[in-house]
């Protein structure tokens, strides 16, 4: 079984930061997995400038989508983010909420079979400004219930709150 961390929050709340220090406590080459999607040039340079911030010690794997296919065992992973993965996964299923629910679960259940230490970065997109667009609504709400799936198999879970960590779980 796996030691699951996981740390949700506000945008620029301090999630990555808190994520990347306990991944360097727990290991001299921490792996960061990246789930972001380059849509774009300023993305590119955003990816880009993420990378370069890491350091040498870190060992960085893309994976857009298919976690699952991925071999870890015995590693010490930070995923960055679940909000970038869950906008692929409902992006490809064209904007269905449950047929992207469902391949989310499956994917994340999958992947969590592997015995390894992950720090799972989310949003907390329920406590922020309301969805403008029902496309937006749609995405909240996903999002809001694959956080909760993954909260429930987490051995821990942060909620960080202007850089400030608190033990939720």
């Amino acid at each position: 079984m796996p030691e699951i961390i996981f740390i949700t929050g506000g945008q620029r709340s301090g999630k990555s930061n808190f994520a990347k220090q306990l991944a360097e406590r727990k290991s001299s080459n921490p792996i960061f997995l990246a789930t972001a999607r380059a849509w774009d040039d300023d993305f590119e340079k955003r990816i880009k400038h993420h990378k370069d911030a890491r350091g040498n010690n870190w060992r960085t794997i893309e994976e857009e989508k298919h976690l699952d296919k991925l071999n870890l065992e015995k590693d010490i992973v930070v995923l960055d983010c679940i909000t970038l993965w869950l906008t692929n996964i409902f992006h490809d299923n064209k904007y269905h909420v449950e047929n992207s629910l469902e391949e989310a679960k499956r994917i994340w259940d999958s992947f969590i079979r592997q015995d390894f230490t992950l720090l799972v970065v989310s949003n907390e997109l329920g406590m922020g400004v309301h969805p403008e667009s029902d496309i937006a609504m749609k995405f909240a709400d996903l999002h809001g219930w694959i956080n909760q799936h993954i909260a429930s198999l987490s051995n821990e879970v942060w909620l960080m709150v202007s850089g400030i960590p608190l033990k939720v779980k």
